[in-house]
């Protein structure tokens, strides 16, 4: 046992000594010194602690520590890798931390370190709030996800000690969250290998079968491939220009994905050869470009410039695919030695932590610019959950670059649409925007957005989001603005109707709202546990508690109470409806009532009131709860278009639909949806969802549509 012991400390020590000495050709003898310091103090926390591997467990924070020496990061950086696990796995805490190595530091650790002193219903809501934690730390200190993301890479080299589920739930976690934030920092380098071990932990025998293929078809190829590349440092020794020409590796995992998402056999992934050219300059990038344009033809459509238009993770390079006289496509990257190295660290490519500044670079700027937009994403979600959701959505952009009318370049996820731009220029005009001009042409909000168009986005004033953008809208920004919106716009409509349903109930007592006392309402808010009078008033107006429960808790007492207008046989006056109160004020669907119709309300918890027709088939279902219902009318100004359900026969006849929809729009009116059922071979059944203004408007319509010679029958439909 001592033995072992020994042997461990032994391990640790050159463990520790071997990391020095790689830190020793970058860091300052006091900072090397420093990082020293902080291993001593987490040997000792970790002292008796092993990983399931059986190893002592401070092998791996010195284990993670490496991972970022080797990119070259700050003493800082090192020390909190080298910490990482101490607040979360042993009793030290944070303040300790921050006495002995400082202040930033000691928020480093913590940003990494989980909330285990919590409890959450469910592991998915746990999982979603760390890493909300660790998303909102990452946005004061970017370093913070770069400890992660080391210390991730390392559990993942030794996952094979973990149980086949758990190991499938952390390459999974991995696959989705890990390596997509790599990507996303321009580390693709350590991206590319958290992949690799993940595709291998998550479909073993899949791993096993392609990397069995690629083996053969890698034989097969070589001798093509170093024919290509002779071919092309000749053409560029020709033209008096050099450049390192090498193969490109593809990767197992890049391969399995696109066979998976583009349905595609092995070789047809394989078809294309894959070919680096690294360059001085960026001007020789482009005299690179046009020799092996020469040497062998360009597929048209197929050249990207990401070195003028660089990648939202700061990716530069310049993309193009070539026809070999071989029979196969060449895939071709050319870039400078400055841009190679940015593609593999990203953020972590010249840091400048330790002259008090940091990094400039393009991938630096692109990862703050992409945080700031997390940091919004984080005050718009409702939950952890939405916002693990949101970050998600927002980590796979396979970009398309626009066009403002000014000239500005905007980068979206491909499948963006109009929405998607407004948001990303600002919040306002996302929330405003009413339509949109695509090269000059106007077009609907939901149009999917291309490379090169110029958009031009048409707000209003008064106009605001439509819970229909939902359907649409592909990034994290508009979807937790337009919910974020949605949901204040509820919150208010709720308070609205909820005094509007009260002071109804209220009257019907010879009472108000506000001739109750102060004291009163005070105590009724206790007895219903709402912490304010807004919020009892919009848990009314929800349906969520009966306004003449509330009430008779108001008028202190729980008897039932005769209303004043049952005494003097008066009828209560009916809750007036417009039809534009919003998501409070829900029109049925089965029945379609619109202004002029005799109507019902029905409180329905979560939804406020939703209204129906009298006649109504499923009125009848609500027989049993009279408490829900509430007498309503229509407001004399009601305006707006409402759906109705109309049934048509109609001679099937070639251009009947066009006749009918030509009539309709005469009429002022507009068809939403058609359905269509043959009856025989004389006539069609139509099913239509048409717009209208009121009762009378739709009384004109189908007495104009059964003037129609090929109109057999009309009615509407009601349930």
């Amino acid at each position: 046992m001592v033995r072992v012991r020994q042997e461990e400390e032994q391990q640790s020590i050159f463990l520790i000594s071997d990391l020095c000495s790689l830190l020793e050709e970058y860091l300052e003898p006091e900072q090397v010194a420093e990082v020293y310091r902080a291993y001593l103090f987490g040997a000792e926390a970790h002292e008796g602690q092993h990983r399931v591997t059986g190893e002592p467990y401070i092998y791996h924070p010195i284990a993670a520590a490496r991972i970022l020496a080797e990119m070259h990061m700050d003493h800082k950086s090192i020390m909190a890798a080298i910490l990482h696990d101490v607040i979360e796995d042993t009793p030290t805490a944070k303040e300790q931390l921050a006495s002995n190595f400082g202040e930033e530091v000691a928020e480093l650790v913590d940003g990494v370190s989980k909330l285990s002193h919590i409890q959450f219903e469910s592991k998915a809501e746990a999982q979603a709030e760390n890493f909300r934690k660790m998303m909102l730390a990452m946005t004061q200190d970017i370093r913070v996800i770069l400890v992660k993301l080391a210390d991730r890479l390392h559990n993942m080299r030794t996952l094979g000690a973990l149980r086949p589920d758990k190991r499938r739930r952390i390459a999974r976690e991995t696959l989705e969250i890990y390596a997509p934030i790599a990507q996303r920092l321009g580390m693709n380098t350590l991206r590319l290998e958290l992949e690799e071990l993940g595709f291998f932990a998550m479909y073993p025998m899949r791993h096993r079968i392609l990397k069995s293929a690629l083996k053969k078809a890698r034989g097969n190829r070589k001798e093509i491939i170093t024919k290509i590349e002779i071919s092309i440092v000749e053409r560029l020794r020709e033209e008096g220009m050099s450049g390192q020409v090498f193969g490109r590796e593809k990767h197992l995992y890049s391969i399995y994905k696109k066979m998976r998402d583009k349905n595609l056999s092995f070789s047809e992934v394989m078809d294309m050869f894959a070919i680096r050219i690294i360059v001085d300059t960026v001007d020789m990038c482009y005299r690179v470009l046009g020799a092996i344009h020469n040497l062998y033809k360009p597929v048209p459509g197929r050249f990207k410039d990401y070195v003028a238009i660089p990648k939202s993770n700061g990716y530069q390079s310049l993309h193009t695919v070539l026809f070999s006289p071989y029979g196969v496509f060449i895939e071709v990257q050319i870039r400078t030695d400055e841009m190679h190295h940015v593609a593999d660290v990203g953020i972590a490519a010249h840091w400048l932590y330790k002259s008090g500044k940091s990094g400039s670079n393009s991938a630096q700027v692109r990862a703050r610019e992409w945080l700031r937009g997390v940091l919004e994403i984080q005050r718009h979600a409702g939950n952890s959950m939405e916002f693990l959701e949101n970050v998600k959505i927002d980590l796979f952009p396979e970009e398309v670059y626009v066009f403002t009318p000014m000239g500005d370049i905007f980068e979206l996820p491909r499948g963006s649409t109009a929405v998607d731009l407004a948001y990303a220029v600002h919040t306002d005009i996302g929330n405003q925007c009413v339509a949109a001009k695509i090269d000059r042409r106007l077009v609907p909000l939901r149009t999917h957005l291309y490379n090169g168009q110029t958009v031009e986005i048409i707000t209003s004033p008064g106009a605001q989001p439509n819970p229909a953008w939902l359907d649409f809208v592909v990034t994290a920004k508009a979807r937790s603005n337009i919910r974020h919106f949605l949901k204040n716009l509820k919150h208010e409509e709720s308070i609205t109707l909820g005094k509007r349903l009260l002071d109804k109930s209220l009257t019907a007592y010879g009472s108000t709202l506000e001739q109750i006392p102060k004291k009163q309402i005070v105590k009724v808010l206790k007895e219903f546990k709402f912490k304010s009078e807004d919020e009892m008033l919009a848990s009314i107006g929800l349906g969520n508690h009966l306004p003449i429960v509330v009430t008779r808790a108001m008028l202190g007492t729980k008897e039932k109470r005769t209303p004043l207008w049952r005494k003097s046989k008066t009828p209560s006056q009916p809750l007036a409806i417009r039809g534009t109160e919003g998501t409070v004020v829900t029109l049925a669907k089965c029945c379609r009532p619109i202004p002029g119709d005799r109507i019902l309300g029905f409180v329905s918890k979560g939804r406020g009131i939703v209204i129906h027709n009298q006649d109504c088939k499923n009125v009848a279902d609500f027989r049993n709860h009279p408490e829900k219902w509430i007498d309503v009318e229509w407001e004399p100004t009601a305006s707006g278009d409402f759906p109705v359900d109309v049934r048509l026969l109609v001679a099937n006849k070639r251009g009947t639909l066009a006749t009918i929809a030509s009539s309709v729009a005469q009429m002022d009116a507009n068809i939403e949806n058609v359905n269509m059922e043959e009856r025989d071979g004389m006539y069609t059944s139509l099913n239509m969802t048409l717009t209208v203004k009121d009762r009378q408007h739709l009384a004109t319509i189908m007495r104009n549509l059964r003037s129609l010679a090929i109109i057999k029958r009309i009615n509407r439909v009601k349930g």
